[in-house]
């Protein structure tokens, strides 16, 4: 019989059980009302996020499960199982997208909410037959995500070589990811493309000086998606974007995402 390594959680927030263990690759996540077991591909870091998960107060134990438990709670109509930031879906409901990304010192991984709140944004447009430019790249996650969502093509650019050269190992990570490019560029300096869909998850002051560049790289009828910015940043950096029509907006944990629309 097979075994799969998990943890049973007890008592602690999930969105804070799921920031913990994520580090360790979770493969699957049952919620048990109060209760949480959280599955591993191996005992390894299984043992890793037990440890992280103790260090951090949380009540947690290792666990066992054997595969014919899991193959019978299958069968039944259970919810949504959360991996990570993937939500898995019986298969009487649409797929979702699963991105794997490579640890690196980059932003990228959906831990911060700046990178959520460009996921959320590029998923509020049908981006099919799109080009889409992601100025900032880090470890790419936006553009590969464009590509998983529909684009045709996507390029991520970015000034720094190692955060490029994590993007790209990121890249091979996710086979199914087409028509991705990963640079290095100067947001500032370099000819930038003009694309259906530009993202720019940079920072408020950034924005505001790269505004013009950024205005420019967007084709008409096009959509521009930032973020970066502190709350207390988003009216001047709209200022910046005055010439272009605000389309959507978002807050998180004092971070907002800003969705802009080129009206020429």
């Amino acid at each position: 019989m097979t075994f799969f390594p998990a943890l049973q959680v007890h008592g602690a927030e999930s969105d804070m059980i799921l920031a913990i263990v994520d580090d360790y690759s979770p493969t699957a996540v049952d919620e048990r009302g109060p209760a949480m077991r959280v599955f591993f591909a191996a005992a390894g870091p299984r043992d890793a996020a037990h440890a992280a998960l103790a260090a951090a107060g949380v009540t947690v134990e290792r666990i066992e499960v054997d595969d014919e438990d899991w193959a019978r709670r299958s069968q039944e109509n259970l919810a949504p199982i959360t991996v990570g930031r993937i939500t898995v879906y019986p298969s009487r409901h649409q797929s979702p997208v699963a991105i794997v990304i490579a640890p690196s010192m980059g932003f990228g991984t959906g831990h911060h909410a700046t990178t959520r709140l460009c996921l959320v944004a590029l998923q509020t447009i049908d981006l099919s037959h799109a080009f889409v430019l992601d100025v900032g790249t880090g470890s790419g996650v936006l553009a590969i995500a464009a590509s998983r969502l529909g684009a045709a093509r996507a390029t991520g650019i970015d000034s720094d070589p190692d955060a490029v050269r994590s993007a790209r190992e990121s890249l091979a990570l996710n086979p199914d990811a087409r028509g991705v490019e990963l640079d290095v560029s100067n947001l500032m300096t370099a000819p930038l493309p003009r694309a259906d869909v530009v993202t720019a998850n940079l920072t408020g002051a950034l924005l505001v000086r790269a505004a013009g560049r950024l205005v420019e790289s967007v084709r008409p009828g096009g959509t521009l998606i930032v973020s970066g910015l502190l709350t207390e940043e988003r009216d001047t950096v709209r200022a910046a974007f005055s010439s272009m029509e605000l389309i959507w907006e978002a807050e998180e944990d004092g971070w907002v995402g800003l969705g802009f629309r080129a009206v020429h």
